[in-house]
């Protein structure tokens, strides 16, 4: 089991690119419809609350990936995703996978640990951290 425990900080950072890549896909989509929606038409007005929330997606989704500023920038996504899981999707139903906040609670949750845990061996906060310490 050791070896197992050797890998997690690399598992942290898979987990935290994937989550960070699938996140950022939110934002995308968003901001520049891409994937393609069905014919909506252009995306939200930037400064909209939707427009907000797909520009932290899209930037906040790249920073994570990268795991550059990972504490401050989960923190943020954190919230993020609890609001549109209290703002959008609790007011449909109560329960998650009937009101479509099963990926909103997921994300809110594994972004909080983040904060906690930061972004693993393959990150640029543990390489800037490595080059400070030398």
């Amino acid at each position: 089991m050791e070896s197992l425990t050797a890998w997690a900080p690399r598992v942290l950072s898979i987990l935290r690119i994937m989550a960070a890549l699938t996140f950022m896909a939110h934002g995308t989509q968003k901001l520049l419809n891409f994937p393609m929606r069905s014919s909506e038409g252009p995306g939200p007005e930037l400064l909209s609350m939707l427009g907000i929330a797909g520009a932290i997606e899209l930037v906040g989704g790249a920073l994570l990936a990268l795991g550059l500023f990972t504490r401050p920038v989960a923190f943020l996504c954190s919230g993020l995703m609890a609001a549109a899981y209290f703002i959008a999707h609790a007011p449909r139903d109560f329960f998650p996978t009937l009101n479509g906040g099963d990926a909103a609670i997921l994300f809110c949750f594994l972004f909080l640990y983040l904060v906690f845990a930061g972004g693993g061996a393959w990150s640029v906060d543990a390489l800037l951290k490595k080059n400070r310490s030398a």
